[in-house]
């Protein structure tokens, strides 16, 4: 798993393929078309590895870039957590 204030991607190995898998693939700009699988879904994307295929990596760098920086604006956006008061003695 990768993380940058969240996750941001998972790799997972199969016998036939490498899949990285993005849990907010599908809020992610891909004009390079890396996404080819978990296409339906709402939220995640991934890109399947087969032996032998190549992968532009300048447009892996932008999607990973991406999906960090998608963390990051969610986090800073998200609602503050109250801070819990102490306990009496």
């Amino acid at each position: 798993m990768w993380e940058h204030a969240g996750i941001i991607c998972t790799g997972e190995t199969y016998k036939n393929v490498v899949k990285m898998t993005f849990a907010k693939g599908a809020s992610l700009e891909d004009p390079s078309g890396l996404f080819n699988s978990s296409l339906e879904g709402n939220t995640r994307r991934a890109i399947d590895i087969h032996e032998g295929d190549t992968i532009d990596e300048e447009a892996l760098k932008a999607l990973i870039r991406a999906a960090a920086a998608l963390n990051m604006s969610v986090r800073a956006t998200a609602r503050p957590t109250r801070s819990q008061k102490p306990k009496s003695a």
